[in-house]
């Protein structure tokens, strides 16, 4: 299976460069609402990283059968099936699935590689598993 993973939470600045080229790829700006990879705080302060770990819980929530995993076990939403009612985002456990208000389709981390190529700390990988 093709996913992010973060090699060490510990050691992550905070510094968003995941979150802009991640919006920036595919929606052309910077808008963390739009980025498939969210940085926020713990109750302590220090950063956490969310990011689709490629569960497939969207998969089985979706009524329209738009989201399916590909043969690198990468959940993809098809655009042409999905009708925005939201249930993907709903029910994924990291809360990673982009869809802003206004919105007509949801999207979702593709495992493209474009925030662990950005991340200055180097803290992020592809992995196969």
């Amino acid at each position: 299976m093709k996913r992010v993973n973060v090699l060490s939470m510990k050691d992550c600045a905070a510094c968003r460069q995941c979150e802009v080229s991640c919006s920036e790829a595919f929606y052309k700006n910077y808008n963390p609402d739009l980025s498939c990879i969210r940085i926020s705080a713990k109750p302590d302060g220090t950063p956490k990283v969310s990011y689709c770990v490629q569960c497939g819980k969207c998969a089985k929530n979706c009524e329209q059968g738009a989201i399916t995993q590909n043969a690198k076990g990468v959940f993809m939403i098809d655009k042409k099936k999905c009708i925005g009612c939201g249930k993907c985002a709903e029910v994924c456990p990291m809360q990673v699935i982009v869809f802003p208000e206004g919105a007509e389709k949801a999207s979702k981390c593709i495992a493209c590689g474009i925030c662990v190529k950005n991340c200055p700390m180097g803290i992020l990988e592809i992995k196969e598993a």
